[in-house]
């Protein structure tokens, strides 16, 4: 109970300062939020440290809870994204993280196709087997599910351990795509093909084929969902 109210808190509060319901600067007390989410001061205040850590609030002695600014949320946290990816600017979230799969996943596969253990080269061509079967079949939850987990394996399979932990973020991505419908009811047999391009180059132990695959399996994701952010004005920050 304890834990499903303080997702509660974290979900409520973290979804408005997304959508800007609430605005930066915005001030809140934790006492206001006991009594319109009916919790008790310690989840409000534990919830209240999470979104302080995902860089959506502060906390400023005497004022109460600040909502911050744009540029210091942590824009690589998995419920960030999946909040961006519900709200009115889901395009530029979109675009923004499918750049970023485009620079890290080619280099990603090159590296397994150097380095991965035999067992991982094995999984991932069955995963990619499977994807072929489902996505032919249609089924596009479990096609999600397999999905997932073959970029999960591709990083992981790379041998960096600052790829491999990008992959719950790029899990959201996935889940978003199919969410708002931006998957075609079955997978294009071109994307199926890819898949196992990319499997069958890092099992064989031919990292410039990975690569050259995997670049295409993304090149062909920004043709299919450039449209959503089309309009979108890019985001430009200021370093510190």
């Amino acid at each position: 109970m304890t834990s499903r109210l303080h997702n509660l808190v974290i979900e409520s509060v973290g979804t408005r300062i997304i959508s800007g319901d609430l605005a930066a600067g915005d001030t809140m007390h934790s006492e206001h939020l006991e009594t319109e989410l009916q919790v008790s001061r310690s989840v409000a205040r534990e919830a209240v440290r999470v979104l302080q850590s995902l860089g959506l609030v502060e906390s400023v002695k005497r004022v109460g809870i600040r909502v911050l600014p744009e540029t210091s949320w942590n824009v690589f946290d998995p419920s960030v994204i999946r909040w961006r990816l519900a709200a009115a600017g889901k395009g530029a979230q979109l675009r923004s993280l499918t750049e970023l799969r485009s620079a890290v996943e080619p280099a990603a596969a090159e590296l397994a196709a150097r380095h991965a253990p035999s067992d991982l080269g094995a999984e991932l061509m069955a995963v990619a087997a499977k994807m072929r079967s489902v996505g032919r079949a249609g089924d596009l939850q479990q096609f999600l599910d397999l999905d997932i987990h073959y970029h999960g394996l591709v990083l992981a399979a790379s041998g960096n351990e600052m790829f491999a932990r990008m992959q719950s973020m790029i899990a959201e991505v996935l889940r978003g795509r199919t969410d708002y419908g931006l998957m075609p009811e079955r997978p294009h047999e071109e994307a199926l093909q890819l898949h196992m391009d990319v499997a069958d180059a890092i099992s064989g132990g031919d990292p410039e084929a990975a690569r050259t695959a995997m670049d295409k399996i993304m090149r062909r994701t920004m043709e299919e969902v450039g449209s959503v952010w089309a309009d979108e004005p890019r985001i430009f920050t200021q370093l510190p």
